[in-house]
């Protein structure tokens, strides 16, 4: 049995915790979808979502309540971890209070603020043909990855979604959509 968790210090959980259930009933897997608070809910996880919201709060947060050391022993261990909007930008490794986990260099608010939030159909060659219509909020990009970053998808020339080894960074926000083909995937990384 699987346990996932969804980091929940601030954001966008219940929406996460909904769209990973649904993914996991869709593939058939039996397992837990926990909302993680403790250091103790970290060590025993499958898999880990950091999800959009306040990246500067979700950051301090993570100092202050000791998270950090524990989610890089996730990635020790190989276990896959997912960055939505803030939470890619705590992937990062140029911002304060980031995680440092991905080579990458992060912007954030790199389309606008609050008012400029979008919708767009993009290309994620990895989750079929189908365009993927992503919801962004006062969305970050990445602005640089190093040579061990796959680039998994672009809007208008930036990019908005990478992975390196199991980690994904994502832009956007999948789990405000009822395609589930993104959290299906970050579950597909768990088996290997």
């Amino acid at each position: 049995m699987i346990e996932v968790g969804i980091l929940s210090l601030q954001g966008d959980v219940s929406e996460h915790v909904f769209a990973m259930k649904s993914a996991m009933k869709k593939m058939a897997l039996s397992g837990e979808v926990v909302e993680v608070k403790t250091k103790d809910q970290l060590k025993v996880l499958n898999g880990l979502i950091i999800p959009g919201g306040e990246s500067t709060t979700q950051g301090k947060l993570i100092s202050k309540y000791g998270l950090g050391i524990e989610i890089k022993k996730l990635v020790d261990r190989e276990v896959p971890i997912m960055g939505t909007c803030a939470g890619l930008i705590l992937l990062g490794e140029d911002n304060r209070n980031s995680l440092g986990l991905m080579n990458i260099k992060v912007r954030r608010n790199a389309f606008g603020r609050q008012r400029e939030s979008f919708e767009a159909d993009l290309r994620i060659p990895k989750l079929g043909k189908k365009l993927y219509h992503a919801v962004f909020i006062r969305a970050p990009v990445i602005k640089e990855v190093g040579d061990d970053v796959e680039i998994l998808a672009e809007y208008n020339g930036r990019i908005v979604m990478a992975q390196q080894d199991k980690l994904i960074a994502v832009a956007f926000h999948p789990e405000l959509t009822p395609d589930l083909r993104i959290h299906r995937y970050f579950l597909g990384l768990l088996k290997k």
